[in-house]
């Protein structure tokens, strides 16, 4: 091989060429040794025991200038020999099969440091939250997760670019190594699932009943570092009285919390054509005006909603319609709803049945309507609360634990 790359080089006549070909490979070499040598020490891997030790800021400083150095001797070359690292690096992968790939372990190890770094730094702040600075952190706990899409993609939505979200499904029974095995072949499956959805931590979680895993998850912050400060539920318009009874028992459980609560209400609607949005505010919903708004702002940023349009109602009884029309107005010259007066819709009713009657006529045909509730209004009504609207498609409801402001 020597000898003939030897005589290669010979037949040329050119020295100048192969020395700058040759001074590429070295500085490439030299480059990745130091560049290896820089993502080692900062993954703090424990096996990672080399003979000669040098100091990470050196290693860094070494693969800096290895690089600067190419560059300037020769841009081309520079790019040529680092294709040809690469091609080489890919070439040797194929040679060994599906092994363990040793640069992806490391930049694995990378992100373990930055995101175990950038947590205890989370955990650690002890400035005060600024309400202003709102993004949905949103757990789910469901065990219907293969039978409906609608949840992991509506959540997908609302995390897609503002926020994160954790998804656990929920494996019914104590744990012992027979569910353990079967939560961890579930969650393969989970992954799978997920991987067209952004934004989300997909898990299982093994505990003796719904209410169990929702206390042990809610006990506990979000992967990303966060505190998870809204919970997300849902329901199928096919599914019987005692489903949406036990979504009811686990919002009330869930309140002890101060967490929001969003609970979804899908069809087979599907969201239809994703392009309108209704958001209705009754005369009870001023504490929930300000989240439901930046839900409805947060789904626009998604592809899938980027055509679509918000439309405001407000409604009231007669003799409560011009304080509810003050009220939101200051909202929005607060700067606590990102809207003009002239895009809500102000109308007056005069009680629930008259209510309900003006939501289906105005909203019947919206992809999503999103409503407000209160948990007052939900040990009143239980199951009527998220039923009651039978002739809409898809429907949110929130309840806000938290003040918000929207600056």
């Amino acid at each position: 091989m020597t000898a003939a790359l030897a005589l290669v080089v010979v037949s040329l006549g050119n020295v100048d060429f192969v020395a700058r070909l040759i001074s590429m490979f070295f500085m490439v070499t030299y480059g990745a040794i130091c560049a290896i040598s820089f993502l080692e020490h900062f993954s703090a891997n424990p096996s990672y025991r080399p003979s000669f030790r040098s100091k990470w800021y050196v290693s860094l400083f070494g693969a800096l200038i290895c690089l600067l150095m190419m560059f300037q001797m020769d841009p081309v070359y520079a790019v040529l020999a680092i294709l040809s690292m690469m091609g080489l690096y890919r070439l040797a992968r194929l040679g060994q099969g599906a092994g363990r790939d040793d640069l992806a372990a490391i930049f694995q190890g990378v992100m373990t440091q930055l995101t175990r770094y950038m947590q205890i730094r989370l955990q650690q702040s002890r400035r005060r939250k600024s309400r202003a600075g709102w993004r949905p952190s949103i757990i789910m706990v469901n065990g219907r997760t293969f039978d409906r899409v609608a949840p992991l993609e509506f959540m997908s939505w609302l995390c897609h670019r503002y926020g994160f979200g954790t998804y656990l499904h929920f494996v019914e029974g104590f744990l012992d190594e027979e569910r353990f095995r079967k939560s961890q072949q579930l969650k393969k499956q989970l992954i799978e699932t997920a991987l067209p959805y952004r934004g989300l931590y997909v898990d299982t979680i093994v505990s003796p009943s719904l209410r169990s895993a929702l206390a042990q998850s809610l006990q506990v912050p979000g992967v990303s570092g966060m505190e998870n400060n809204t919970i997300l539920f849902e329901i199928s318009t096919h599914d019987p009285e005692p489903v949406v009874a036990n979504v009811v028992s686990s919002v009330t459980f869930c309140s002890s919390t101060r967490k929001n609560v969003l609970v979804l209400r899908h069809g087979d609607h599907f969201f239809g054509h994703r392009a309108h949005i209704h958001l209705w505010l009754g005369w009870r919903d001023h504490g929930n005006a300000t989240l439901m708004l930046l839900l409805a702002y947060i789904l626009l940023g998604h592809p899938s909603w980027h055509n679509a349009e918000i439309s405001i109602f407000a409604a009231s009884p007669r003799a409560e319609l011009e304080e509810q029309r003050a009220r939101l107005l200051g909202m929005v010259q607060e700067g606590r709803i990102p809207v003009t007066g002239r895009n809500i819709r102000f109308l007056t009713v005069e009680d629930a049945d008259a209510f309900k009657r003006l939501v289906l006529r105005l909203s019947g045909s919206a992809d999503l309507v999103i409503m407000g509730f209160t948990l007052e209004r939900l040990a009143e009504r239980g199951v009527d609360t998220f039923t009651r609207h039978a002739g809409l498609k898809e429907v949110l409801f929130v309840y806000t634990a938290e003040r918000l402001l929207i600056e």
